[in-house]
């Protein structure tokens, strides 16, 4: 059994859980605490990823960063590779697939802060970035963790953005959910139903968490 994939697939969403929790987490902030004008536009844009097929979400990418688009050469002749086809097309993929169900996860968290115990922080003193990081965040945890890993597990699921970005390039960018499919495809029915097994397993060990997670923020 090669477990390549296994390996590229933790690398590729541990990443992507570095990156989305600090994003998904700051823009969770803003988009809750900050007067910022059409933040329901700017929210909706940003699920988008939930609710697009996945294909088209890959699509868009690879318009947005192939070889031949602005974004796609600027990154090639500062690093000297493409994003497409490469790992990193793999976690930019998983990533934008993943960002907003720490995002919205994240505003529905430091929503339900109490703003009076942040008034009160303000009254002493405290400066807002003080306050957001000694006060709104430590209460509103749960819900951010809750959020970070049900991106976790979105990242190492994601499968139709990937492809279509990072390719299907055994030992490269074929994660798990890739060597799934191909294990379908070429009739490895007890490679497919390992594979399937531990993906299951992931998901439903991030679902018990964030079930958990979600049960603690209840009086």
């Amino acid at each position: 059994m090669d477990w390549t994939p296994l390996w590229l697939s933790v690398r590729v969403s541990l990443t992507v859980t570095a990156i989305v929790a600090v994003t998904g987490t700051g823009g969770g902030y803003l988009l809750a605490k900050a007067k910022v004008r059409g933040r329901g536009l700017l929210e909706a844009v940003a699920s988008l990823p939930i609710v697009l097929p996945p294909t088209v979400l890959g699509y868009y990418l690879l318009v947005a960063m192939g070889r031949d688009s602005v974004i796609g050469r600027a990154w090639e002749s500062v690093f000297g590779s493409p994003i497409v086809f490469t790992l990193t097309g793999a976690v930019v993929a998983a990533t934008v697939a993943s960002f907003p169900f720490c995002l919205r996860s994240a505003r529905a968290a430091f929503e339900a802060v109490d703003p009076r115990v942040e008034q009160a922080a303000r009254t002493v003193g405290l400066p807002e970035w003080r306050v957001a990081l000694q006060v709104t965040l430590p209460m509103a945890r749960r819900g951010v963790l809750a959020g970070i890993t049900l991106a976790f597990a979105r990242a190492l699921g994601d499968f139709g953005a990937t492809v279509m970005v990072a390719g299907n390039i055994p030992g490269r960018t074929q994660t798990m959910p890739i060597a799934l499919y191909d294990a379908v495809q070429a009739g490895n029915d007890d490679r497919a139903a390992l594979l399937a097994i531990v993906l299951s397993g992931v998901a439903v060990a991030a679902l018990l968490a964030v079930s958990r997670l979600g049960r603690a923020t209840m009086p």
